[in-house]
């Protein structure tokens, strides 16, 4: 799922080709996209885009006359840029906009439709898509410790909560949890002052390294690799690989659709953290920390 990173520079690269450009035409490919009805999608063509935002994870274009477009990418979604006369929008396309200056394509991979096309009209309706997350990267440290706080959860659900912090996702969690030598399952109501400390720099840097890194990726393009699985990410997604800071495996702990990524000697002490599926199989065999992880392997 794209994530505060991604969406900001899908915005900035947004805001050159389509800011104060007149919306030309719309083409819903997927009706399933569009989940309003009222106001209907037509009165949005022929309308300057006058701002873009972003809300959480949801990209927002404000048109003349107080209308807002809201897409939310979920897990698939990704949006594509077409120049005029350029390859048109294949198969996976569920939306398109049109400009003078090219063409908006909204697309989803797979066979399930998650992302999602609003239009409201006026301020109060587009504030029912804000889910009141804070806004880290403006947030001191006071604000950052009063919500982290305010609620009793792991760092892994207080961190993706969209209530309690806006646009972290399942993989930029894991970074900012590797960054700060944090266990995904510690509890907010234990951690002391200087571990809340340690987390909100992290929390900071790395949000900030990676739209800089995407900004110096993407140049004067378009973002056209937009995933949740990056090279140079130091443990979402590298399950098994050296931990780039100590040099031992990567662990994970795998739920529904998810999976979180941590390295138990950077931030669990060795301990390795139960994976619920395999211990429930494995029961006394399952291996409680990265000694006896390690002295298994070497015995096989």
């Amino acid at each position: 799922m794209p994530e505060l990173p991604d969406v900001v520079v899908y915005l900035e690269c947004l805001a050159p080709r389509v800011l104060h450009r007149t919306l030309e035409r719309i083409i819903i490919v997927n009706p399933f996209v569009l989940r309003t009805f009222e106001p209907p999608i037509a009165r949005a063509e022929g309308r300057r885009v006058v701002g873009l935002r972003r809300l959480g994870k949801r990209l927002v274009l404000e048109l003349e006359g107080e209308l807002f477009l809201v897409i939310h990418l979920m897990i698939a979604g990704r949006l594509r840029w077409r120049a005029p006369g350029g390859t048109p929008a294949g198969r996976p396309a569920l939306a398109a906009f049109g400009f003078e200056t090219g063409t908006l394509v909204l697309t989803e991979a797979g066979s399930k439709r998650r992302a999602s096309l609003h239009l409201v009209q006026g301020a109060e309706a587009l504030e029912t898509f804000d889910r009141g997350g804070l806004e880290v990267l403006q947030a001191d440290a006071t604000a950052f410790a009063a919500r982290l706080r305010s609620e009793r959860h792991t760092l892994k659900r207080a961190l993706t909560d969209p209530r309690l912090f806006s646009g972290i996702g399942n993989a930029y969690s894991d970074e900012i949890l590797h960054r700060a030598r944090l266990s995904p399952l510690r509890l907010t109501d234990r951690l002391d002052p200087d571990a809340v400390t340690r987390l909100h720099r992290a929390v900071r840097e790395v949000l900030e390294e990676w739209v800089a890194r995407l900004r110096g990726q993407t140049g004067d393009g378009f973002p056209e690799k937009v995933t949740a699985f990056r090279e140079g990410m130091a443990v979402h997604g590298r399950y098994g690989q050296p931990c780039p800071v100590c040099g031992a495996p990567v662990q994970r702990i795998r739920y529904a659709e998810n999976e979180t990524n941590y390295c138990a000697r950077c931030q669990t002490s060795g301990r390795l953290l139960a994976d619920r599926a395999m211990s429930r199989l494995l029961r006394e065999d399952w291996p409680r920390s990265l000694d006896e992880l390690e002295q298994e392997e070497g015995g096989s």
